[in-house]
């Protein structure tokens, strides 16, 4: 079962993976606190410095039905369940929680202080940066529901 979560920012997200990290948690879905966290990661990397071209020609023909109806959902925290990522962002099962928050962390602190264009994504086209921020956010919230802290 998840949980209702919202992320107004990705230092919102760093934040609950650490408390997370703290408490212990109780796993509902697929992954684990460190899957999810090198998946947001190498999410975050392919936006910084771009796709494969194959992701590109195989979103492009979806965008405009993704952009209008996926993405609204995703940002208002009602993400679809069950959408299958690439191959090359589904992460390995034997990570570490505090390693994969570590480079996670690292690399949103890359993401907020870069000034360089962002690639388009792939299904939902180009974004403002603020836009790929709020993007980010409700991506990780969506994963992250998945995870409940472990009561004391």
């Amino acid at each position: 079962m998840r949980r209702e979560l919202t992320f107004n920012t990705l230092d919102d997200a760093v934040f609950e993976c650490r408390r997370l990290l703290a408490t212990g948690y109780l796993q509902t879905g697929n992954w684990n606190l460190a899957q999810m966290c090198n998946h947001l990661r190498l999410t975050m990397q392919a936006n910084m410095r771009g796709y494969p071209a194959w992701m590109n020609m195989m979103g492009l023909p979806l965008r405009p039905l993704l952009r209008r109806f996926a993405l609204p959902r995703l940002l208002a925290g009602n993400s679809i369940n069950g959408v299958r990522t690439a191959g090359i962002f589904v992460p390995l099962d034997n990570l570490d929680d505090a390693m994969e928050l570590d480079k996670f962390e690292k690399c949103v602190c890359e993401f907020k202080q870069s000034s360089s264009p962002l690639h388009a994504h792939p299904g939902f086209g180009r974004m403002s940066r603020e836009r790929f921020n709020q993007f980010h956010a409700a991506h990780a919230a969506h994963h992250l529901s998945f995870l409940t802290p472990t009561p004391h």
